[in-house]
């Protein structure tokens, strides 16, 4: 039976893409691949899109890559994997609207990298966590090498890569891999609210400022103060900036619409 492997909602200015493999743990395959970048194209061109919510179907979030596709021609499978994937994340890292990870059961390989390059993580009580590529004798791919030592420092980030060991949801939130923790069966609950709460924020401002705080890894300070300034400068042309000012002055709370 044929079945979608990533399902694509829309509540308000909330999308929800939902990975659809529970038998394979959502793995990701190339046609799960093909799905989400063909998602994030349409998410891209959607300016009513505020904030983007990631959650997998069934036992886990994600497990990995779909070692299938690897095995009858690893080189050329990596390939018709790795294109749309990193095509996707390039375009998620670009949007204004903030990325939220659901995250319950197993995250691991591209499934960690792929949580790892999301802005929040909220995990349920009892997740596992595996960076797993060294245990298949592979390295990390979708990110993970671009992300994680940024995350956790450089001496951490080697230990759980080249250590391909299992970690819970104490050690994640402790390393700041989480951002929070919920009971099972209020993570649902909980990742819509937050994600409700960013969609209801000044959308641009998002924007710029998670593109901001990832440069500013990479930049001196008179690159990183430049790029401040023109981001402030397109913020002091929104409307959102003038709505936070008068809200403020009023003691009211702002209503943004995202521009």
């Amino acid at each position: 039976m044929t079945q979608t492997p990533l399902l694509v909602t829309r509540q308000g200015a909330i999308t929800t893409l939902q990975f659809n493999r529970p038998e394979a743990m959502n793995a990701l395959d190339v046609p799960t691949a093909q799905a989400l970048l063909a998602a994030v194209q349409a998410i891209a061109q959607d300016a009513g899109v505020r904030a983007v919510l990631l959650k997998g179907a069934g036992r886990a979030f994600v497990a990995g890559g779909d070692l299938a596709t690897l095995q009858a021609d690893p080189v050329q499978g990596a390939r018709d994997l790795l294109q749309p994937l990193n095509q996707a994340l390039l375009l998620l890292q670009g949007l204004d609207a903030p990325v939220i990870a659901q995250v319950h059961g197993a995250a691991a390989g591209a499934g960690l990298s792929l949580m790892l390059m999301c802005d929040f993580v909220l995990a349920a009580e009892g997740s596992k966590f595996n960076l797993a590529y060294i245990n298949l004798g592979t390295c990390c791919d979708l990110g993970a090498s671009w992300a994680l030592p940024r995350l956790v420092g450089l001496r951490r980030a080697l230990e759980i890569a080249m250590l391909g060991e299992t970690f819970g949801v104490d050690e994640a939130l402790r390393l700041g891999l989480i951002n929070r923790v919920l009971p099972a069966d209020e993570l649902e609950g909980a990742a819509q609210a937050f994600a409700q709460r960013l969609a209801g924020g000044p959308t641009l401002a998002y924007g710029h400022m998670r593109r901001l705080l990832r440069a500013g890894l990479d930049n001196d300070l008179a690159t990183q103060l430049q790029a401040e300034a023109r981001a402030f400068d397109a913020c002091a042309r929104s409307s959102d900036l003038r709505e936070g000012i008068d809200a403020f002055l009023a003691k009211r709370k702002p209503q943004f619409s995202g521009g």
